[in-house]
């Protein structure tokens, strides 16, 4: 054998004993196992929003004389509905790109605002102080609103105001936008002589509103009124910053 067929023939033997090693390791060396799927993204909390409600009467008239007693027996259970509200999901109950939307969950409420909470304070002191109108009630909570439309209310006693004179139900929902909602009544012993109503007369106030945040927004009846405040519950600032 020539030296050059001795040399092709030692490659040839050295390739095939070369791949017979490649299949021999492939054939004991364990895979590498596959990266784990990606779990579904978890549906974000439900956001919660600190609501803060100041409740006066008027100690003048500031009214026109109705049937009160027609009013208050036909009195809604839940605020009316609110014209411009399409139902739309609001922008935080869908979970961000590539996640799993979330389901929107109902009113839950979350705690009791303490009065050091409170934004509306300086307002129920001039309230007070202001001879036309009398402060109430003064009341705070966080809470998580309910989709629009499903009207779940909470009533006064749940949210901590316990009145013999009050009565009613709140409804914070959030469709394409955030509206918060008052069926209230009350019971006014001595109502203002112009509205020409009887001692005891039970008066009601039925109102639905767009709330934007740190905004007061103001709720009116013949005889009485809301003062509401609505702020993020995680990271609220004063209103009016």
């Amino acid at each position: 054998m020539r030296l050059r067929d001795f040399a092709l023939a030692a490659c040839l033997c050295s390739c095939q004993f070369w791949g017979t090693s490649l299949a021999q390791q492939a054939a004991v060396t364990p895979g590498v196992p596959p990266p784990p799927e990606p779990h579904p993204a978890a549906p974000a909390a439900p956001t919660a929003y600190n609501v803060e409600i100041l409740i006066f009467r008027a100690n003048s008239t500031l009214g026109s004389p109705e049937n009160w007693s027609a009013e208050a027996a036909q009195a809604p259970a839940v605020p009316l509905a609110t014209d411009g509200e399409n139902g739309a999901p609001a922008p935080d109950s869908v979970a961000a790109a590539g996640a799993v939307a979330a389901v929107a969950p109902g009113t839950r409420f979350v705690r009791a605002l303490t009065p050091a909470e409170f934004q509306l304070t300086d307002l129920e002191t001039r309230i007070k102080s202001s001879g036309t109108y009398v402060a109430v009630a003064h009341i705070g909570w966080a809470q998580t609103a309910s989709p629009w439309g499903s009207h779940d209310s909470m009533s006064l006693q749940q949210l901590g105001l316990n009145n013999p004179l009050l009565a009613g139900t709140v409804t914070l929902q959030r469709g394409e936008f955030l509206h918060l909602g008052f069926a209230l009544t009350m019971t006014i012993a001595n109502p203002p002589a112009g509205l020409d109503a009887a001692p005891q007369t039970t008066f009601v106030l039925s109102e639905n509103q767009r709330v934007k945040f740190y905004e007061r927004n103001y709720y009116d009846a013949p005889a009485f009124g809301v003062i509401a405040l609505v702020t993020p519950a995680q990271g609220a600032r004063r209103a009016g910053r």
